[in-house]
């Protein structure tokens, strides 16, 4: 029997998530063959995600606006053929200084795609789903962790980061295909009028949310970014034992986003946020503790099962609380997870740069408490008289 059209319609904008997931994090997964091939400290390699990021950051709500009125199968499948289109373009750059650039115009599918995937998963089903199917297309990024990110950072660590780029490349092409296939033609969110984003950029909560979100990003950045370099020269960990770790975090990740994605519902997205959030920061305290690989395997556990979840339970946070404005507040929390892993990889690659990497853990920490005090605070405020 074949699945109905909206459970169809799902698993493609799931698999557009994956790819798109994949894509954003190769950088992080190649760090060390990037550095190698380009001639750079891993710390300047860095700033390929810091810059990415800030392009999503800045072109998630200001490309929501710009691409209202468009069909959502058209606009989304365009935009994994951009994502293709530029792998490429970076696979064949010769340096890192002509890389940047086309890495930042490559990165604006991102700023597109998970957003709308997010808005138009909550237009197929009905109200009391749309914290589940929100939750399951983000589990394309769970599913990027534990199978892309591995598999990119095995082939960049054995046959060069061009050749994970063009693999990126060929999935891009196949999603689109897939999305364009199954997304049933004729969704259009209402566009959001001047009143609408002045109601989100006005709202403590939502906007309480968004900042929450950036907090939470900035905190796992700090590290996340630059696992790689500090894998391999604190622990002599080669392409393969950094993938097999990939691996690791990505399974859990994909096992938390699950258990999220089943029960949140139930529970209510408030407090699966301060659940993720609380694994994320249980993994950072504990980090220094983590003498050998063995260890840092179980110390990553934890984080891996907050990481996504943590993401998708914010998006579904923002489209409980507000349906009618879900593509401008999803898109502003897009933005908000992208100015936290542009401000997370300054500092830790800041960090790195100046031989204080012992200080990133608990940098990050910081950030991570900044984050759980807010959320606690706004759902403390909404419960409320």
């Amino acid at each position: 029997m074949s699945q109905p059209a909206p459970q169809r319609a799902l698993w493609a904008l799931l698999a557009g998530n994956f790819v798109i997931g994949t894509g954003v994090m190769v950088v992080p997964g190649t760090l060390n063959e990037i550095s190698a091939s380009l001639s750079v400290t891993a710390a300047t390699a860095g700033q390929l995600i810091t810059a990415a990021a800030a392009v999503m950051c800045v072109g998630a709500p200001l490309l929501a606006a710009a691409v209202a009125g468009w069909d959502r199968r058209q606009l989304l499948a365009l935009t994994l053929l951009w994502y293709a289109f530029g792998h490429v373009a970076c696979a064949l750059m010769p340096s890192f200084g002509a890389l940047l650039p086309v890495r930042m115009f490559t990165v604006i599918a991102p700023a597109i795609f998970t957003p709308q995937a997010a808005a138009c998963a909550g237009l197929l089903v009905p109200p009391e789903h749309r914290g589940r199917a929100v939750t399951f297309v983000f589990l394309g990024w769970s599913m990027a962790s534990v199978l892309g990110l591995p598999i990119g950072a095995l082939i960049g660590g054995h046959l060069g980061w061009r050749m994970a780029f063009g693999a990126i490349a060929a999935l891009s092409v196949a999603s689109a295909t897939s999305v364009w296939l199954t997304l049933p033609i004729g969704i259009r969110p209402a566009a959001l009028t001047a009143a609408a984003w002045s109601r989100v950029l006005r709202s403590p909560v939502l906007m309480g949310i968004v900042s929450v979100t950036a907090l939470q990003g900035a905190g796992q950045f700090v590290l996340f970014s630059y696992f790689g370099p500090i894998l391999k020269q604190s622990y002599g960990a080669d392409a393969t034992t950094l993938s097999v770790m990939w691996a690791l975090f990505g399974v859990c990740g994909l096992v938390g986003n699950m258990l999220v994605s089943r029960f949140i519902d139930r529970v209510g997205a408030g407090r699966m946020v301060l659940v993720t959030t609380l694994l994320i920061s249980l993994s950072l305290l504990l980090w220094p503790m983590a003498s050998t690989l063995a260890l840092l395997a179980a110390v990553l556990v934890p984080w891996g099962l907050g990481c996504f979840a943590a993401n998708s339970a914010q998006q579904a946070r923002l489209v409980g609380l507000a349906p009618a404005l879900a593509p401008g507040s999803v898109a502003l929390n897009s933005s908000g997870i992208y100015t936290g892993q542009a401000v997370g990889a300054a500092l830790g690659g800041w960090l790195l740069a100046h031989d204080a990497s012992a200080w990133m853990s608990w940098v990050g920490l910081g950030l991570l408490m900044v984050a759980i005090s807010l959320s606690v605070a706004i759902d403390r405020s909404r419960r409320a008289p």
